[in-house]
């Protein structure tokens, strides 16, 4: 279910390579899912690419490239649901999305060359996500997309909402607060 916005200064990528770009971040999105390169899956993986006027992107202060690495400038949002990665699986996005920018700009050879790639990884609470007039969650996300309840990945986000569940019940926070997987739910009380 995640969704990637690429912002980029006007005219840095063509058409081809927009379109080599969006298949492998289309790539990086089905491997974030844990490879759910199912038919469900794919409908949820979607790549936004938004040019920004070159003379409004500033890096250092400046509009030219004195401080722009050989790839260039980029910003990248990735929205995934609450609790879905752990830390290494952050750094993995991380380190996946700056290789396919590398490969598509035909410079990942070259030291540093993604040094203005800015990757930001956005969480949206559990509870937070819609689609199809709906609230989803990530039970039913999951079962969207092919991930499998015993995963490691899964089981993962089930102890995550599990201990926020207990927390959430620590603090006294009432039942129906949201930000909880059912399943979660259901394992604490």
């Amino acid at each position: 279910m995640p969704i990637m916005q690429i912002y980029y200064p006007q005219g840095q990528l063509d058409r081809d390579r927009k379109m080599a770009l969006a298949q492998k971040l289309t790539s990086v999105l089905i491997m974030m899912e844990g490879g759910a390169g199912t038919n469900a899956g794919r409908a949820f993986a979607t790549v936004l690419m938004s040019e920004v006027d070159a003379e409004s992107w500033f890096v250092g202060g400046r509009l030219d490239s004195t401080y722009v690495a050989k790839a260039g400038k980029f910003i990248i949002y990735v929205t995934i649901p609450e609790g879905y990665m752990n830390a290494e699986h952050k750094t993995e996005v991380h380190s996946w999305i700056n290789t396919a920018i590398l490969e598509t700009m035909n410079c990942q050879t070259l030291p540093n060359a993604g040094a203005n790639i800015m990757v930001v990884i956005n969480e949206v609470p559990e509870g937070n996500w819609g689609a199809n007039g709906k609230t989803i969650g990530m039970d039913s996300i999951s079962a969207a997309v092919g991930l499998s309840k015993e995963s490691e990945r899964f089981m993962w986000v089930e102890r995550y909402f599990a201990a926020k569940s207990r927390a959430l019940r620590a603090a006294g926070y009432p039942e129906d607060v949201g930000g909880v997987i059912a399943s979660a739910l259901q394992t604490t009380t």
